[in-house]
């Protein structure tokens, strides 16, 4: 059995994202990132199953990062404002430093995969973002009982709260705007966005 070589498994682990951004899932296989890695295709064999294990283990190994990433100085029993700044600051700061995995994770998100970390997510605890989702619910709940916002399911909490951020990203990711202008994320249009964003949720 071959040894497992730290620095060559990151290397798959980084290239794999980079092809799945750049091609999507369907043009992501095991000859591909072998041949971008410059090793021989038996070699991601020695991390990974097969495809869908490399897969699996890289959306459950960057999603806990992000967690940690995300969490960062958030106290669920803050207020609406507060709480939610540190969320959006978290989040934009996360994006910029890793570019691609915001990308990533809209590709995992639109794929068949989707339903097995939803699962995760809903159904698992412990497994795949608990601390995260634990957090948010209970800041969510807080919020309500204080009479800072009424009571919303929490799918269109989640599309007023963090949408017009993520929207942002995207266009700033992309280097132009839905006309097809250029464009670039600035720290006064964030600030200025998430402004707006409290005052709908308050409404």
């Amino acid at each position: 059995m071959r040894n497992r070589d730290l620095n060559k498994e990151n290397s798959i682990k980084q290239k794999a994202i980079e092809i799945i951004v750049k091609e999507g899932l369907d043009g992501f296989t095991i000859n591909k990132l072998a041949k971008t890695c410059n090793i021989s295709v038996g070699t991601p064999y020695v991390y990974y199953k097969d495809k869908d294990d490399l897969i699996v283990k890289l959306v459950i190994e960057e999603g806990n990062k992000m967690e940690i990433e995300i969490n960062k100085g958030f106290d669920p029993d803050s207020s609406l404002e507060d709480g939610l700044r540190v969320q959006w600051k978290n989040r934009y700061n996360y994006a910029l430093k890793n570019p691609l995995l915001l990308p990533f994770f809209e590709q995992i998100n639109n794929s068949h995969y989707s339903h097995r970390f939803n699962e995760m997510f809903n159904e698992k605890p412990g497994m795949f973002m608990s601390e995260f989702k634990n957090n948010l619910l209970r800041f969510i709940s807080n919020t309500v009982q204080r009479g800072e916002i009424a009571e919303i399911p929490f799918e269109i909490y989640w599309s007023i709260a963090f949408s017009p951020l993520y929207t942002l990203l995207r266009f700033h990711q992309q280097g132009k705007s839905i006309s097809g202008l250029p464009f670039v994320l600035t720290d006064e249009m964030v600030w200025a966005t998430f402004s707006k964003v409290c005052k709908s949720l308050k409404e």
